[in-house]
């Protein structure tokens, strides 16, 4: 299974990962997907702004820490998406994910407790048992 590595950049940054791909192309296949990131993301109830790096749900600033913001960022980025406990801790932590599944577990949690309406019946944060988590934005908000 391939990696899937998600990175958001300046411009100098970009610049910079340009070069390195290109150097890289020669020696390896590599497959690019560009992305546009929207500056904001909003589902009813919620909004994340990305560039402020600020999560307002129904009206109300959430504190996030590091873990817990970029854990929603990348799910949110991907609405709709089955993710495996894996793919999320490789693009969260920037790690291998040998023993990732109780870490996720709990930041998965412990967002849940801070965005959801009803952390027990999640609507933004779904399970898929035995596979990882997807954000579902089609129940969100209902």
């Amino acid at each position: 299974m391939g990696k899937l590595l998600l990175l958001t950049l300046n411009g100098q940054e970009e610049k910079a990962i340009d070069n390195i791909v290109s150097a890289l192309a020669d020696c390896i296949q590599l497959e690019t997907i560009q992305t546009v990131p929207s500056p904001v993301l909003s589902f009813p109830g919620l909004e994340i702004m990305q560039f402020q790096r600020r999560v307002i749900q129904d009206g109300k600033e959430v504190s996030l820490t590091r873990l817990e913001y970029s854990t929603l960022i990348f799910l949110a980025s991907n609405p709709g998406i089955v993710l495996t406990r894996s793919q999320i801790f490789e693009a969260v932590w920037n790690m291998d994910s040998d023993s990732c599944h109780s870490s996720v577990g709990n930041v998965i949690c412990n967002l849940r407790k801070k965005i959801e309406p009803d952390s027990k019946n999640p609507t933004y944060i779904k399970t898929v048992l035995g596979v990882g988590y997807k954000f579902d934005m089609r129940n969100a908000g209902e």
